[in-house]
């Protein structure tokens, strides 16, 4: 099953800083047959002004992936981290057993992120937070899906970033007419992909830039670029 999710049908909120697009019900968006697919729980798509951000808050218990496509957002949080984080790259925070931290875009263009919260399933409550970020080049993921981040077991020697919980963040760019396929670990886990750049068919249903493809019960997908594309898919329990 791979059901399209229009971005225009997405929950919407404009705080004029802040112009947020809303995959799954968050914050004063409420649609009860989107609160969660498997423990993926929110799927933000956010235009931050420059200048701006979100001021210091907390959060707990939750794993937190930020991936750039417009200029950068810089974080600061109570453990004294703080970095840059540019497009194409990725940060990923666990909040663990609590975290505050802040998120600005300082630079002098709008700033425009993907904002990805996956709900843990092997941690506990008193797991100490933690936060990293790092650089994914897109060359180094032409024409196929590189992890970004991930949780699985059998991922621990991959080049990506850690979460604790059983899902995968991938990323891939894909010129015009030219495809690219992902392998899921299990036909019963979830998957959820976005075009952040392009036009898309996945396996034969089109996908446009900013829509959301809800997979499940696929023991694979074949993703074929209309356009030149830049794809973020997660796989989850």
């Amino acid at each position: 099953m791979i059901e399209r999710r229009p971005f225009s049908q997405l929950g919407a909120a404009n705080h004029g800083w802040l112009d947020a697009k809303h995959h799954f019900s968050f914050a004063g968006y409420y649609d009860r047959n989107r609160m969660h697919w498997g423990n993926l729980r929110v799927w933000n798509d956010d235009t931050i002004a420059a200048q701006a951000g979100f001021d210091t808050h907390p959060h707990k218990e939750m794993e937190i992936v930020t991936y750039v496509r417009q200029g950068a957002i810089t974080h600061r949080d109570s453990l004294g981290n703080q970095g840059r984080t540019v497009v194409g790259d990725v940060q990923v925070m666990s909040a663990g057993s609590g975290i505050y931290h802040s998120e600005y875009n300082l630079e002098d263009e709008a700033t425009k992120i993907f904002q990805i919260w996956i709900l843990p399933t092997h941690a506990n409550a008193a797991d100490k937070p933690s936060w990293g970020t790092k650089p994914f080049p897109k060359d180094e993921r032409s024409n196929k899906f590189v992890i970004l981040a991930s949780g699985f077991a059998n991922d621990a020697a991959e080049n990506a970033l850690p979460i604790r919980t059983d899902a995968r963040v991938v990323g891939a760019t894909i010129k015009a007419s030219e495809c690219v396929e992902y392998h899921f670990d299990n036909a019963d886990h979830y998957g959820y992909l976005v075009p952040a750049k392009g036009t898309v068919e996945i396996n034969g249903i089109r996908i446009e830039k900013g829509d959301g493809a809800a997979i499940h019960g696929e023991s694979s997908v074949r993703v074929t670029a209309v356009e030149d594309a830049e794809l973020v898919l997660v796989e989850t329990v």
